[in-house]
């Protein structure tokens, strides 16, 4: 299966999608892991992206999803995906489309974590974040040690600017106003669309999207 993951952000989409991937045996495929491992090798399109970037522009969307089609046509996406942050715009939504075409294959679902946006100001407010690996905690404060082992040197915990509340009610006006046409977009083109309460502990929400998928 290849699943769309969409949740504005904090709504807890990339733990649910790493328990997900867990549970159907397939890759999770976000478009900062796969976007950063072609610039790592050094891919054609990675020298594209690390050229825009270099410049200081946005990668455009043809090269992220030449990027996202590379990652899903390798052996180990040969039973599906579970694509973590790929969609954001109709344009990328048409794009993943086109990726998927090629390769014989479609969306088979996508999953909408819903959650209330004053629920969301609270839990970004209260995140670190490591500043090696990126991992998001909550519960812990600026300045402890990252948890999670392998890093050379070890990660603290920052808190970004983004996290600050004004900063995140502008994130989810901006998260709105991208995500309202992709939704319309996936309800219109047939994609199995399913809404996730987002509320709740990681098991009640990972039964709820079991659920959802089983039906």
């Amino acid at each position: 299966m290849v699943i769309v993951l969409l949740g504005p952000p904090g709504a807890g989409k990339g733990t649910q999608g790493e328990r997900l991937a867990a549970r159907l045996d397939v890759p999770k495929i976000a478009t900062g892991d796969v976007l950063r491992a072609a610039v790592r090798d050094g891919t054609p399109l990675g020298l594209e992206a690390k050229a825009a970037m270099d410049r200081g522009d946005l990668v455009p969307d043809a090269v992220i999803m030449g990027i996202m089609g590379e990652a899903l046509a390798s052996p180990d996406a040969a039973k599906g995906a579970i694509l973590d942050g790929v969609v954001r715009t109709t344009p990328q939504a048409e794009g993943l489309n086109a990726q998927l075409a090629q390769l014989g294959r479609k969306v088979d679902a996508v999953i909408m974590f819903d959650i209330a946006e004053d629920e969301l100001v609270r839990r970004l407010s209260g995140r670190t974040t490591c500043d090696i690996c990126q991992r998001p905690f909550f519960g812990r404060e600026p300045g402890e040690k990252c948890a999670v082992d392998g890093h050379a040197p070890e990660g603290t915990l920052i808190r970004r600017k983004d996290d600050e509340p004004d900063a995140v009610r502008k994130r989810l006006t901006v998260y709105r106003e991208q995500t309202s046409p992709v939704i319309n977009w996936y309800d219109t083109h047939g994609a199995r669309l399913v809404h996730i309460d987002a509320i709740g502990t990681l098991e009640e929400v990972e039964a709820r999207v079991m659920k959802a998928l089983q039906h």
